[in-house]
C-alpha cells in the first residue's frame, strides 16, 4: 500500500489505516474469549498483509480490551512493534466510575492524561505511542494543564507525537497556544454520507437552507500541517446499502457507488474510499471491519484514482442539490 509522511513527523503511515475500536468483542467488562481473539488475530493479521502498517486504538475501546487484544498479538509477534505504528486516544470516561452516580464525561485533566496513556502501554505492551489524540473536546479543558501532561509523556519517552480528534479550528488554536508539541492529527468523521467538512465552503453564504455553520475545519488543519483522520469513511456500510435508505440522496449515492466500482472493476468500499483519498488534503481514511473479506475490499481504493468528473458525480448526489 502507498503511504503518507505526517506532517511535522517522521511517520510512515498506510493510506488508510486500521481502526481496533471492536476487537475486543463485547462492550463490557467480560472476558475476551478465545474465539473474539481468533477472530481479531485473523483480522490484523489480514490487515498487515494487504499493507496496513498504521492501528488506531483509544483506552475505552470496549473497556480497554481491543488494546490488550492487540498488545497480546504484538506479544506473539516478535519485532512486529518497530514496523507498525501505534495511535490511541483518551479523554472519554464511562457514566459509573469512578462511582455510580458519575456522568458520562471528558476528561482532560493533566491526572486522567497521564493514567489514560499508562494504561494504554500496559494494554498494548509496548514503552511508546507513535501518536496520542485528546478525544472528544472537554468544555472544562485547562490547557495548561494538557500542556504539562503532554510535556511529561513526551519527555518520560511515553508518546512520541499528539493531536486530536474531532475538534474544530479554534479549539486547536486555543490548546497550540499553550503546548510546546507540535499537534500533528485531527480525526474527525468524515465520508460521503457525511462530507460536511468538505461541502462547508461549497454552499458559504447562502440563503437556500443549504448553508450551515463554516467553521473552516479543513483548510485551518491544511495551514497548519494536521493530518486529517476519517473516521466512519464507509458510514457503518450504509453507502452501499441501495434498498433500505430513507434518504433519496443516500440512495442515490449507494446506486452510484455501485455503478463506479463496476466501471472501475472495482468493490464499493474502493470507491467510497478513493473519493477521500482523492483530496487534496490526503485525507487518511480508518476502516473498523474485522472481516477479512471487507479489509481486502477495502485495501483496493489504493490504487483507484477517481477523476474530476467522477469525483464531483459523487459529491453532487451525496448531496441531493444541484451545485451552486
Amino acid at each position: 500500500m502507498n503511504t503518507y509522511l505526517i506532517p511535522q513527523t517522521d511517520l510512515q503511515v498506510s493510506r488508510i489505516g486500521f481502526g481496533c475500536m471492536n476487537l475486543g468483542g463485547l462492550w463490557d467488562e467480560s472476558l475476551v474469549s478465545a474465539e473474539i481473539q481468533e477472530r481479531a488475530f485473523s483480522a490484523i493479521h489480514t490487515a498487515i498483509e494487504h499493507g496496513f502498517n498504521f492501528f488506531d486504538h483509544a483506552d475505552i475501546y470496549t473497556f480497554g480490551k481491543s488494546e490488550l487484544v492487540f498488545g497480546t498479538f504484538l506479544q506473539q509477534h516478535p519485532g512486529l512493534r518497530e514496523r507498525v505504528v501505534l495511535q490511541s486516544k483518551c479523554g472519554i470516561r464511562f457514566a459509573g466510575q469512578p462511582h455510580a452516580s458519575a456522568p458520562q464525561r471528558y476528561d482532560f485533566s493533566y491526572g486522567h492524561i497521564i493514567r489514560s496513556v499508562e494504561g494504554s502501554l500496559s494494554r498494548l505492551k509496548t514503552d511508546y505511542l507513535d501518536l496520542l489524540l485528546l478525544h472528544r473536546p472537554d468544555p472544562l479543558m485547562e490547557p495548561e494543564e494538557v500542556a504539562r501532561a503532554f510535556e511529561k509523556l513526551h519527555t518520560d519517552g511515553k508518546v512520541r507525537y499528539f493531536g486530536v480528534s474531532n475538534h474544530t479550528s479554534g479549539q486547536i488554536a486555543l490548546l497550540k497556544s499553550h503546548i510546546t508539541q507540535p499537534l500533528v492529527v485531527n480525526q474527525v468523521q468524515l465520508s460521503l454520507a457525511h462530507p460536511h467538512l468538505i461541502a462547508e465552503g461549497v454552499w458559504f453564504n447562502r440563503n437556500d437552507g443549504v448553508s450551515g455553520h463554516t467553521d473552516n475545519t479543513l483548510d485551518y488543519c491544511r495551514l497548519n500541517k494536521l493530518q486529517i483522520q476519517a473516521w466512519a469513511p464507509l458510514a457503518g456500510g450504509r453507502l452501499f446499502d441501495t434498498t433500505g435508505q430513507a434518504d433519496p440522496a443516500a440512495k442515490l449515492t449507494a446506486a452510484l457507488i455501485w455503478e463506479m466500482a463496476e466501471h472501475h472493476q472495482t468493490t464499493p468500499e474502493a470507491i467510497a474510499l478513493a473519493w477521500l483519498l482523492r483530496h487534496p488534503a490526503k485525507v487518511l481514511p480508518i476502516i473498523g471491519t474485522l472481516n477479512p473479506r471487507r479489509i481486502r475490499a477495502v485495501a483496493a481504493a489504493d490504487i483507484v484514482e477517481l477523476s474530476r468528473e467522477v469525483w464531483y458525480r459523487l459529491f453532487i448526489v451525496s448531496q441531493g442539490v444541484p451545485l451552486p
